[in-house]
């Protein structure tokens, strides 16, 4: 794979670049007009979102940071984003040009002040897994074989930059509107800004491994403290197979129920015991062992959920409770999904919709087990996400809906769901996690 020997860094760099990335894309409009005038509109469409999805993700995997975690974070907005844009950005999951060894030596000996031959035993300068915020490399020491996660520079500096550049595009994707909008950015620009404190994650990486290790069939690495700083992690090497490639070929049904029923417990334990969750279930994040084991890295996302979001949240997940008009309508309004300067209208056509939305979304929860492999009830999801985004109603409303805590666990349930229907997993049980 081709490396990169520099970053653009400083705010006028990143912008210009994005800015000739949006001249590429005005050519690219250009060229769909042309082909309407002897292609399908449907032809001429995907046409025109493979070149730009194409155009764009080059842009970003340049800038890396957070304008391609953001990338990152849409790509598994399948019901939403068109799939030339899924199957673009959700590369930068785990596969993105590296660094060139001689830019990772500057960059570390910067960072820990000292190069990598002064700390370890051997240190490959070639990257093995690259992804949007940082890359790893395999190193030796007494013996143990290690991974070694750099954070690519200038990443911390440009976040929020970055986040003002990309602001105007996000906001017209999901209909964002008004003053209120910025508890949304800032919610983001947050936990972008957690993900590069390298400090912090080595924390929480710490505290999740001791305090879930107890799980069947779920695997962490040892971080060592002593070989990190707040921009390089120094972790175990672990062993397996990202799990994506996985489920790309298993055909073992007892293996997929295995590892299902194990990312499952994790993420329910997490939630309901913790209150607090690893939110960026991407396959990047989680590799297969050789025994058939589930292996969970990077713990840089991490969101923690509050009481007065979690009550009203889960007793949405009871049947009872959604179909209990009166009730319903109550913890919308204490989840910010109604307010109260909504019109009559708007009330009738957002209960209606998140009814549609949480009593589909919610079914895993009122059953003991679930048929993760489904597919009827993701296509029911998929159809339903794809309805509202072209829904001309939707569109003339304030789509600011919700509290700013909905970003992160939205995304975390969204991204469970997909990892468990790529699995395939069959009769994974709930409720398990109260027993561990």
């Amino acid at each position: 794979m081709k490396t990169i020997d520099s970053i653009p860094v400083s705010k006028i760099s990143r912008a210009s670049k994005l800015v000739s990335t949006g001249a590429k894309v005005g050519v690219n409009y250009l060229k769909y007009y042309g082909d309407k005038l002897t292609k399908t509109e449907n032809e001429a469409r995907a046409k025109l979102n493979e070149n730009n999805a194409e155009d764009i993700y080059d842009s970003l995997k340049q800038l890396k940071g957070s304008a391609l975690k953001v990338a990152q974070m849409l790509s598994m907005e399948k019901s939403i984003m068109p799939q030339a844009y899924v199957e673009k950005f959700s590369l930068a999951q785990f596969s993105v040009p590296p660094l060139s060894p001689p830019l990772v030596l500057k960059t570390f000996k910067n960072y820990f002040g000292k190069l990598p031959n002064e700390l370890y035993d051997s240190f490959n300068a070639t990257s093995v897994n690259a992804a949007s915020i940082g890359q790893v490399h395999i190193a030796e020491k007494n013996g143990k074989k290690l991974a070694v996660k750099i954070q690519y520079p200038g990443v911390a500096q440009s976040i929020v930059s970055d986040l003002a550049l990309v602001k105007p595009i996000a906001m017209k994707m999901f209909n964002i509107k008004g003053k209120d909008s910025d508890k949304y950015f800032k919610e983001v620009e947050g936990k972008l800004i957690e993900e590069t404190n390298y400090v912090l994650e080595m924390q929480q990486s710490k505290e999740i491994a001791a305090t879930c290790s107890h799980i069947p069939n779920l695997l962490f690495p040892q971080y060592y403290e002593e070989l990190s700083s707040e921009r390089i992690i120094t972790m175990d090497y672990m062993h397996g197979e990202h799990l994506s490639e996985f489920t790309a070929y298993n055909t073992n049904q007892k293996t997929a129920n295995k590892l299902g029923q194990a990312l499952w417990d994790f993420y329910m334990f997490q939630i309901h015991k913790l209150k607090k969750v690893h939110a960026d279930p991407h396959p990047g994040n989680f590799l297969v062992s050789e025994n058939g084991e589930l292996i969970a890295l990077d713990f840089g996302c991490m969101k923690t959920i509050p009481d007065d979001f979690y009550v009203p949240y889960f007793e949405l997940a009871e049947p009872k409770n959604i179909s209990n008009r009166k009730y319903f309508v109550q913890k919308l309004y204490e989840l910010e999904i109604l307010r109260e300067d909504d019109s009559k209208e708007e009330v009738e056509f957002f209960t209606e919709m998140f009814y549609e939305l949480l009593s589909l979304f919610t079914q895993p929860f009122h059953v003991e087990t679930f048929d993760f492999s489904d597919s009827d009830f993701f296509g029911k999801i998929a159809e339903l996400g794809q309805r509202y985004s072209k829904n001309t109603e939707l569109k003339k409303m304030n789509g600011n809906r919700g509290s700013k805590h909905f970003i992160y666990i939205n995304r975390t349930f969204f991204g469970l769901y997909n990892l468990m229907f790529d699995l395939k997993a069959k009769h994974v049980k709930i409720n398990n996690f109260k027993n561990l």
